[in-house]
């Protein structure tokens, strides 16, 4: 696996996930690699740098930008434009949960539809076709309709991104968030690795929780949406 001047995978997370656990999603060559995107739409790079940023450009579909996750803020490369940038926060658990409720179900393929239809009225992020295909997601249901759920995104050596944690705001108040993270957290460190997630600097509620579940903030990232001219 190609390792670039980072302290920490972490620094670096679509990279990393993207050239270890999950390199038979990666789209990509040299110093860049891309998820599908009806999986996630992030992209990475080894190092800034143009012999970067041109094989990030070969691969790129048509007409879509780049959205990288970069440990700080660098400068435009020749040939490129930004069309959005803002700070993430990447927060981490150091210990597993003491006490897990078994809330929740394993969701398969035939939830697919139950899972497009939550994330369309609770917007939790990016979210597509195959993202649940990336890691497990648990959820609760009430009939026919899905309530809440929460999964895996990102895997890295090590670790994993808990990602698409919502509620529908009919179920708001249960504690869903909270019981299906706490779940995943359990049986992140079950199998040996450190759960993260990512969440919005100014998303105070859901840094609130995540504090309260075990997390603490690792760093600020920046996000970066960059396209070639």
């Amino acid at each position: 696996m190609l390792l670039g001047v980072m302290e920490h995978v972490l620094d670096n997370p679509v990279w990393h996930a993207l050239t270890g656990p999950h390199w038979h999603h990666a789209m990509g060559r040299r110093s860049a690699r891309h998820y599908p995107r009806d999986m996630a739409p992030f992209s990475a790079i080894l190092e800034p740098g143009d012999a970067a940023y041109a094989d990030l450009a070969v691969d790129l579909p048509s007409g879509m930008e780049a959205r990288l996750f970069r440990p700080r803020e660098e400068p435009l490369p020749s040939g490129w434009r930004q069309l959005d940038y803002f700070p993430m926060l990447q927060m981490i658990a150091s210990k597993p949960p003491k006490q897990v409720s078994e809330v929740g179900t394993l969701l398969t393929e035939v939830d697919s539809r139950a899972m497009t239809d939550l994330v369309a009225i609770a917007k939790p992020g990016p979210f597509g076709s195959r993202t649940s295909m990336l890691g497990r997601y648990l959820g609760v249901r009430e009939g026919d309709r899905l309530l809440a759920m929460a999964g895996e995104r990102m895997r890295l050596p090590g670790y994993v991104e808990l990602s698409a944690i919502c509620v529908h705001p009919e179920a708001r108040g249960r504690g869903y968030a909270a019981e299906l993270t706490l779940r995943l957290m359990r049986m992140a460190f079950d199998g040996g690795e450190v759960p993260f997630l990512h969440v919005r600097p100014d998303n105070a509620g859901a840094i609130a929780l995540y504090r309260k579940l075990g997390f603490e903030t690792r760093r600020e990232l920046v996000v970066t949406w960059r396209q070639p001219l």
